[in-house]
């Protein structure tokens, strides 16, 4: 069976913590995909550029200076509103149960290969929907989102 090339895809990445934000960058750009900004606030989410236009955003729950997730999230749909939310968060079940918006989330701990099959797993789907292959366990797509996938 041949698979086409997928592009690299412009991901976002809000996440207060310097060294799980790096290890996330990493993960991404070994996965092929290009980093258009990061933040660790909502102060600096809002000082990104409009036109980085993510296909992807990587979002942590609670972020630097009490910001948090849900109000970027917010933001990113009004912003961008094509753009693949997902929570990256080490409390999934406080998240609200239409998940903000957001199209799923991923929760901490994450393992590098529970985070690269996600992220495959969001590649196919924004690529060439629905996803060829099931939801890994490290990812827990919205109900809106999963139904829209399986259609």
């Amino acid at each position: 069976m041949m698979t086409r090339p997928v592009p690299p895809l412009r991901i976002l990445v809000v996440e207060d913590e310097a060294l799980l934000a790096m290890d996330l960058i990493l993960m991404i750009e070994d996965a092929g995909h290009t980093i258009v900004g990061e933040a660790a606030c909502l102060t600096s989410f809002e000082a990104l550029d409009d036109d980085i236009d993510p296909d992807i955003a990587f979002v942590d729950v609670q972020l630097a200076h009490g910001s948090n997730g849900l109000d970027v999230c917010a933001r990113i749909r009004t912003r961008w509103a094509s753009t693949v939310i997902v929570f990256v968060t080490a409390n999934p079940k406080k998240l609200p149960q239409d998940f903000a918006g957001a199209h799923g989330v991923i929760p901490k701990p994450f393992s590098r290969n529970g985070m690269m099959s996600a992220i495959r797993y969001i590649e196919e789907g924004v690529c060439a929907p629905p996803p060829r292959s099931p939801p890994p366990t490290s990812f827990q797509p919205s109900t809106a989102f999963e139904a829209s996938w399986s259609t």
